[in-house]
């Protein structure tokens, strides 16, 4: 657990971040708009007693987790393909998209299907909870690649557009599940510091809540 005071905040890079930071501001959190372009890793905003720590998405459950940040911001997908223990608290309605299982327009079933996946857990589970047998292949780029070149027969992607999708002859044959950003603590900061997390949960919660109604 960090130092009691600060209060330290796992935060995504790129998209997520830069909503999540306009998220902070109406809520009415002194978050400098300048922070947005930083290239720091590390982002102190006393006026708010918070620090931010800029990490990769997949990272930010580990570093709450281990409790080098007290709450973190993460996309619903990495929660359920790391599964990490630690507190969710709020769902944050942004960064919306879905976890789907696509392919090639046509496709048939074939004996021991092979799957091309970011998310090797989350495929393995969503298709044994169907009885399908798959192999399931872990790539950890242009995904949509495995089909095209025969690697996979599908794939298991998150999809915001589908433009990606439709610019490579692909097609989404099943959503999974909806995905959206959440907000989630370290078991221990949360009993320690539950005054400030909990107030950034209530106030984070208020404005979602208004801004939906």
């Amino acid at each position: 657990m960090t130092e009691q005071g600060v209060l330290k905040v796992a935060m995504p890079k790129g998209r997520i971040y830069k909503q999540a930071s306009k998220l902070f501001r109406q809520a009415g959190l002194p978050i400098p708009e300048d922070f947005d372009d930083s290239r720091r890793l590390i982002i102190p905003v006393p006026e708010a007693n918070m620090e931010f720590i800029m990490a990769k998405p997949v990272d930010v459950p580990t570093y709450v987790e281990y409790g080098v940040a007290d709450i973190g911001i993460v996309g619903k997908d990495v929660l359920m393909e790391e599964n990490k223990d630690v507190y969710e608290l709020l769902d944050l309605g942004i960064a919306k998209c879905r976890m789907s299982v696509i392919g090639l327009p046509g496709w048939k079933p074939v004996i021991h299907p092979r799957v091309a996946t970011k998310y090797p857990n989350v495929a393995s589970q969503y298709f044994r909870e169907r009885g399908q047998q798959v192999e399931v292949i872990k790539l950890n780029g242009s995904i949509e690649l495995a089909p095209l070149i025969g690697l996979a027969d599908r794939i298991v992607d998150m999809v915001e557009t589908g433009q990606t999708l439709r610019e490579n002859g692909l097609v989404e044959m099943e959503t999974m599940f909806a995905v959206t950003s959440r907000l989630i603590a370290n078991r221990v900061s949360y009993r320690m510091q539950n005054n400030a997390i909990q107030g950034l949960c209530d106030r984070l919660g208020r404005m979602i809540a208004a801004v939906q109604n």
